[in-house]
């Protein structure tokens, strides 16, 4: 709900709050002291172009704001703090505050709760909050989006389980379908991948490369490579250890020997050289496992020669090949491989997933397409009666030939909410062809269709915040009192504001504002140098008679015309129980 609106320096406007509340709230004035600036504020706040010629004459800028009050889970108070906005928490609710500043230079900044956020939100946000019917104002019900969206909510129950179930199935068909379209579009690039990945594995099956089989490769062909080094190096340690030739050192082992027997002839006379003794003996047991092992390895040296090393050698080109194409090591091509395999069994198996996503797309079809009608007959009903029932509501607005005629054409495919183009028409009077909303009607007069319209969805489509810009434009009598009646009943469900010149709509406000204008004249005593203003107040019960006897006879003092205005506002309070 919109708690408050605060304008300053705008149009002849100087600084003005206007306080706002439940119902409907009119706002009165005589010819040019500035209602319409009260539009033009709202409009700022939900965005629309600014204009720098709005700015009061005389100042830099003007300014904006509103006040909103909104549940606390309501999808503006969401979208406000995504876009960093402070909101004040209060009990049952949120308070956010929309502003918007207009130089005189033409620049124009927007703030949401606080923070300065991009003109684009703002209209985002209001979207969802305020809706406007001025004379030169963007309606709500224009687009073929927000007429079906209308019209099935004024459907109901009737029509939201089978369109529920409807979208399901059209979401999964849609699925399917695209990726049936993927798979036929890209048989040609698949069946390629396919061939490649089946000539790859091929070719690593041919070599059979085993895990860290390259590494252990190289470290044998590094061996082989110097193997007469190696040799010579074995057969001068195994000399060594143990000399098949007796020279004059000796080897190792008859060295160790000989002190170990040396020091056992002596070990009974002293257990610390005994226990040398034993070391050597293990010294010795030691050398000797070490110089096997040499004469092994000379061995196994003389039986590999170069017909090894160019044995490896090729092997190790055959997985050179390998890592070069897949992967930088052996271990990386066997696991690249085996996601070859697992995606080549994918591909293989495209011809049975095109032909059984083909039977679930034929048969989705067919399935929608009954839905479809079904809906299509539900939309059917509910628009003939929100016909209906605009067409009544526009006869009490001094429209009585006028109709308005909702059709529903077939689409030329499903479309995600069935198969209907939606389009709301109004035909002024019998055998008048029915054009779209907003074009053959006057301000006025569209502003009461829209009215008769948000009067029928109301109850079913409400918005927090509704504002009329003369709707009452070229009527009088009776028709302006079904109006106001009209007025009244809508903002039994939202909160209405009414700019309006005729005192049978204002009867009906549960708050009413004035917009008074002042004017004063310059140092010369003329107009040319001087400035007008206007003052905005909300009226209490004996100022409001005086305001309607204002509108009544021009007179606010006459007698006469406030015994009219209190018999007006004693009407006001009985004509909406009649609806």
């Amino acid at each position: 709900m919109l708690e408050e609106l605060r304008i300053r320096d705008l149009g002849v406007i100087t600084d003005a709050t206007l306080p706002l509340g439940p119902g409907l709230s009119v706002v009165t004035g005589e010819t040019g002291a500035g209602k319409t600036m009260v539009v033009t504020a709202v409009g700022l706040l939900l965005g629309a172009r600014s204009d720098a010629g709005a700015v009061r004459s005389g100042a830099k800028s003007a300014t904006a704001e509103a006040v909103l009050k909104l549940d606390t889970g309501h999808p503006a108070v969401a979208r406000a703090l995504d876009a960093g906005a402070d909101a004040e928490e209060f009990d049952g609710g949120t308070e956010l505050i929309l502003a918007r500043r207009l130089g005189a230079d033409g620049r124009s900044r927007a703030f949401l709760g606080g923070r300065a956020a991009p003109v684009g939100v703002l209209a985002e946000i209001g979207e969802s909050l305020v809706v406007v019917h001025g004379q030169t104002d963007q309606i709500r019900l224009k687009g073929a989006t927000a007429q079906r969206e209308a019209l099935d909510k004024f459907a109901g129950e009737a029509l939201a389980k089978p369109l529920a179930a409807y979208q399901d199935l059209y979401s999964r068909w849609k699925a399917s379908q695209a990726e049936l379209d993927s798979l036929r579009s890209a048989a040609r690039d698949r069946l390629r991948e396919a061939e490649s990945l089946e000539a790859a594995l091929a070719e690593i099956d041919d070599v059979d490369p085993q895990p860290g089989e390259d590494e252990l490769l190289k470290a044998e062909a590094v061996k082989l490579a110097n193997v007469e080094e190696l040799r010579i190096a074995a057969s001068t340690a195994h000399q060594a250890l143990i000399a098949e030739d007796f020279g004059e050192a000796g080897d190792a082992t008859t060295l160790v020997d000989s002190a170990k027997r040396t020091l056992e002839h002596v070990a009974e006379h002293d257990a610390e050289l005994g226990s040398a003794a034993s070391r050597l003996a293990e010294v010795g047991f030691l050398l000797n496992d070490i110089a096997t092992e040499l004469a092994s390895y000379q061995a196994g040296l003389d039986s590999e020669g170069p017909e090894r090393l160019a044995e490896i050698e090729d092997r190790r080109a055959a997985l050179a090949k390998l890592v070069r194409k897949y992967a930088p090591t052996i271990d990386e091509v066997l696991e690249w491989a085996d996601k070859a395999r697992v995606r080549f069994d994918e591909l293989q198996d495209d011809s049975s997933r095109i032909e059984a996503l083909d039977a679930e797309v034929v048969r989705a079809e067919a399935d929608l397409k009954k839905q479809s009608a079904a809906i299509s007959k539900v939309r059917a009903k509910a628009a003939k009666d929100l016909s209906a029932r605009v067409s009544a509501e526009l006869k009490a607005l001094a429209m009585a030939d006028a109709t308005l005629v909702i059709n529903l054409d077939p689409a030329a495919q499903l479309g995600p909410y069935g198969a209907d183009e939606i389009s709301f028409l109004l035909q002024p009077h019998s055998g008048a062809p029915a054009r779209p909303l907003g074009k053959g009607a006057s301000g006025g007069e569209l502003s009461r269709v829209m009215l008769a319209i948000e009067v029928v969805l109301a109850a079913v489509d409400p918005v927090p915040t509704f504002v009329f810009d003369e709707v009452d434009a070229g009527v009088g009598g009776r028709a302006a009192v079904e109006i106001g009646r009209r007025l009244a009943m809508l903002a039994r469900h939202v909160q209405v504001l009414v700019v309006t010149h005729l005192p049978q709509v204002a009867a009906f406000a549960d708050q009413h504002i004035t917009v008074t204008k002042t004017s004063v004249r310059g140092a010369d005593g003329g107009t040319a140098t001087g400035f007008t203003s206007s003052d905005v107040r909300l009226l209490d019960e004996p100022e409001r008679v005086r305001e309607l006897a204002r509108m009544l006879a021009g007179q606010e003092d006459s007698e006469s015309a406030q015994a009219h205005a209190r018999e007006l506002l004693d009407d006001a309070k009985l004509l909406p129980q009649r609806a």
